[in-house]
């Protein structure tokens, strides 16, 4: 083998493994995270809990993420999946943080009827906690409100490292 060849090999070989490190986390992050409650319960605060294992809500007003306007990610408070971007964010007026569209794959729905009349209510797409309920009352482009739970979110401020998914 002559040095040229070995180089382009050694060029081929470096990307590959580069491809190999990305598509690891990319599939780590889409990659269902099951937990049974019980671990859930012992690794979050009990008001977190109940948020986001047991469909609670918290009181309008009571989060500070509401009024946060800094630029940065919004990740899920479980399993640290990023599920929104600040730039998604706005002041809906109803007392819970706000957004018009959600990060690509970061999100499933659900059809919820607790209130007799149908909601869609989302959750983190990779581990199933609740997080709010989306509406068609929000502003252009999409025209949609997810409304969350602020205790269901964890904010990361741009230039601050995003957590590793939990395990």
């Amino acid at each position: 083998m002559n040095r040229r060849d070995f180089f382009r090999n050694l060029a081929v070989l470096s990307l590959l493994v580069t491809i190999s490190a990305i598509a690891s986390e990319v599939f780590a992050a889409m990659k269902p995270l099951i937990k049974s409650k019980e671990a859930w319960r012992a690794l979050l605060p009990a008001e977190r809990y109940a948020i986001l294992f047991e469909g609670g809500t918290e009181p309008p007003q009571s989060s500070a993420l509401n009024t946060e306007k800094r630029s940065g990610t919004f990740v899920c408070a479980a399993c640290f999946l990023p599920l929104f971007s600040s730039r998604q964010k706005y002041d809906s007026g109803t007392g819970w943080p706000s957004f018009w569209q959600a990060l690509p794959d970061a999100i499933d729905t659900k059809m919820d009827f607790k209130l007799i009349l149908p909601r869609t209510e989302y959750h983190c797409a990779r581990c199933g906690g609740h997080q709010g309920h989306v509406f068609k009352d929000g502003p252009l482009p999409t025209g949609l409100r997810y409304c969350n739970n602020g205790l269901a979110l964890e904010f990361m401020p741009e230039g601050a490292p995003l957590p590793g998914l939990r395990t």
